[in-house]
């Protein structure tokens, strides 16, 4: 399992990328991916919607089942990534480049709250 060190996660499978601008950057786990199977539909949420932490923010469609992605931390969209829209299949290529959206986190703080790797692959494997 793929589990980029410098990233914060989600016990529900997202992974987070502080930007130098401060907006975080925001994807689906290569774990996720892998147990979805071949994706054939994803659906981002709108630029300018604002989130609460946990709230649905996006979904992911395979040829197995729909999942929610969810918003790791409270924040506005400020960037949607079409290329996933147009073409799903990237993010089973490489979820780790294949993100899904930008957000501008409420608090920088938040991210704290987030696991680490390490965290993050003991979640996993319990």
């Amino acid at each position: 399992m793929n589990v980029p060190a410098n990233l914060k996660y989600t016990k529900s499978h997202e992974w987070v990328r502080l930007e130098a601008d401060g907006s975080v950057t925001v994807g689906i786990t290569d774990h996720a991916q892998d147990l979805l199977g071949d994706l054939v539909f994803v659906e981002l949420p709108d630029t300018g919607r604002a989130l609460a932490a946990g709230e649905e923010a996006a979904v992911v469609e395979s040829v197995k089942a729909a999942a929610d992605v969810y918003a790791p931390l409270a924040g506005t969209v400020t960037e949607i990534n079409q290329g996933v829209v147009d073409a799903p299949e990237t993010v089973n290529q490489d979820a780790y480049a294949a993100w899904l959206f930008r957000l501008a986190p409420a608090s920088a703080a938040d991210l704290d709250t987030l696991l680490d790797a390490a965290a993050y692959t003991a979640s996993v494997a319990a």
